[in-house]
């Protein structure tokens, strides 16, 4: 066995996350990243240095679940979203759930969660749940807390602000009770092959399947279609696809957008 398979071994092993599932490629550039910051020369000296040193598993684990996200990204999404996914979703439902698959540090739910609430200003009988979930529980824990720097909010309108998020004066800002209230996060591993839930009624995981294997992002189109309602919603990132193994699976919504619907 070669020294790089041995250390995805330990990864596996420690850091719980399955690195055959990853472009090798990625594995290997995130690897080195800690390699230098280390101070290791090469695989076999990391993997001692792994070994015994505890303290970089969490350090690692950060490095191969790259956390970059902000409230609103892809602003052009989110019109679509404000202005038909959740308004045909409120007219067909009583209540709406919502699965942020990947949600890193939670500026995607807490989006979702803020068009929600203005939703509801107009349908006060409409109940929704965002269920996030991410693999890595140091990202997770920053979520719950929802105090963000100033530069996460770039895209978010004033009004907003003023409305859903409290100022400190250290300069972040920290998500108001009744928008952290819609959002349930969870610790989960989308390789586990088990949705958070069943009869969703849209997933969004965007940015995230770009750095899996081939095999990996068609065992998780298989995924989300089950974890979906009839003609819910699946929002991929603006760089993501469907293979053409799985492409039947969804019906194109906003190509644009990269929003489909699960097909029949």
């Amino acid at each position: 066995m070669d020294a790089f398979t041995s250390l995805q071994r330990s990864i596996e092993r420690l850091v719980g996350i399955k690195c055959s599932s990853y472009k090798e490629d990625y594995i290997k550039r995130r690897i080195l990243s800690r390699m230098r910051l280390t101070g290791t020369a090469d695989y076999e000296a990391y993997h001692k240095y792994l070994l015994a040193n505890p303290q970089e598993i969490d350090p690692l684990r950060n490095a191969l679940t790259i956390n970059v996200t902000k409230f609103f990204r892809d602003p052009d999404v989110f019109e679509v979203m404000r202005r038909e996914v959740l308004p045909d979703l409120a007219r067909r439902r009583g209540s709406i759930r919502i699965w942020c698959a990947g949600c890193s540090t939670g500026e995607e739910p807490y989006s979702i969660a803020i068009l929600a609430h203005e939703l509801t200003a107009l349908r006060r009988d409409l109940n929704v749940t965002i269920y996030a979930t991410d693999i890595d529980a140091v990202v997770l824990q920053k979520a719950m807390t929802g105090v963000y720097d100033r530069k996460t909010l770039e895209n978010v309108d004033e009004r907003l602000i003023r409305k859903h998020f409290t100022s400190h004066d250290d300069g972040t800002f920290e998500v108001r009770p009744h928008i952290r209230d819609i959002v349930k996060f969870r610790q989960h591993d989308l390789m586990s092959g088990v949705p958070i839930a069943r009869y969703l009624d849209a997933v969004t995981c965007r940015n995230v399947t770009i750095y899996f294997t081939e095999k990996q992002k068609n065992e998780l189109a298989h995924l989300f279609h089950s974890a979906l309602a009839a003609d819910g919603y699946y929002i991929m990132g603006k760089t993501e696809y469907l293979a053409r193994e799985v492409e039947h699976l969804f019906a194109p919504y906003n190509v644009m957008q990269k929003i489909l619907r699960k097909a029949a």
